[in-house]
């Protein structure tokens, strides 16, 4: 079962998580595979969108929003875009374009970055927009400050914490075919520093021994090995990392109120997708093919529209006729 854990180092300004996806993962890669237009991902994009999907969780779970938060990785490499979901709720859903070749054991930089245009891109959508209301967006290059490529997506969003948002972040991602797993480690913002929530805690005595503690706690956290991060249970991941220090742990979201897949597609949204075609596009794919297959990259759900349902999305309310049967 999934589950997201959260902690504090009891008398430091630390904050973590440790997120590990199972049956939620899966269910994101069986579905793909069950695609018949796409097909299953290959490994290293399949292990891209884990540790995004991972990573996206860690981040919702760290701020108080209501809404979605939306990590997507795009650039020039066969993986054109990628995009991690998470709601409020802790509802997932994940999926990756891939146009080119993708050759076992590719980094990000070949899949994504090839020739340096790549970006990550993090969206705040409010579930409840107010009239005028646009998310907020972070975007950076996948580069560090010294514009040398970043070869995992772990340094990526590191680097987008400190550059978008001025927090001390350390992150270790793992994922294969069974499990995507994440452990975050962040410094509290002191008064006067903001995360994604907008939030700040104000602490008098913040500066250097705050740092110090956190670069030790870093270092513990890095020495986390991918097989230990996907094999081992929360439990024990943190009990032999932090074996030293007195952690307060809250009680792990799990089940029904964890992390979860779901989509929030429907037929309405998809022909909302085909109206923005516009009436000539879609008269034309009707003509070409006598139909139009519109379906979900999140979760594969496939729905199709003929003549008639063409015609009632682009003829007003007021001229169409009443289905049989129906109540005026």
């Amino acid at each position: 079962m999934s589950e997201l854990h959260k902690f504090i180092f009891d008398g430091l300004p630390v904050r973590g998580q440790l997120v590990r996806l199972t049956d939620a993962w899966q269910e994101v890669l069986r579905r793909r595979a069950a695609n018949s237009q796409t097909g299953a991902y290959p490994p290293p994009v399949a292990e891209l969108l884990g540790e995004m999907t991972a990573a996206a969780m860690l981040m919702q779970g760290n701020i108080k929003f209501d809404g979605a938060l939306v990590m997507q990785i795009f650039g020039d490499g066969p993986v054109k875009v990628a995009v991690a979901e998470v709601q409020t709720d802790l509802r997932l859903r994940a999926t990756a374009s891939v146009t080119g070749t993708v050759a076992p054991g590719a980094l990000l930089t070949d899949m994504v970055n090839a020739q340096g245009k790549g970006r990550c891109a993090i969206t705040l959508d409010p579930r409840h927009r107010q009239p005028g209301q646009q998310p907020y967006q972070g975007v950076v290059p996948l580069v560090d400050e010294a514009g040398l490529p970043l070869a995992d997506l772990a340094g990526v969003i590191e680097h987008y914490m400190r550059q978008s948002e001025q927090l001390d972040t350390t992150l270790v991602l793992a994922a294969d075919e069974q499990v995507a797993a994440g452990l975050l480690l962040q410094r509290l913002p002191v008064q006067g520093e903001t995360n994604l929530s907008q939030s700040n805690v104000a602490r008098d005595d913040a500066g250097a021994a705050d740092e110090d503690d956190f670069r030790r706690l870093a270092i513990l956290a890095r020495s986390l090995k991918r097989e230990e991060l996907l094999g081992l249970d929360a439990d024990t991941i943190l009990r032999r990392l932090f074996w030293e220090e007195r952690l307060l742990r809250f009680e792990p979201q799990s089940g029904a109120t964890g992390p979860r897949f779901a989509c929030s597609c429907s037929r309405e949204r998809m022909a909302t997708m085909l109206e923005s075609l516009g009436q000539d596009e879609a008269q034309a794919i009707l003509r070409e093919q006598g139909q139009i297959e519109v379906g979900c990259d999140f979760c594969g759900q496939q729905e199709r529209f003929d003549a008639v349902d063409v015609g009632r999305l682009f003829t007003p309310a007021a001229q169409q006729s009443p289905e049989p049967g129906s109540v005026q």
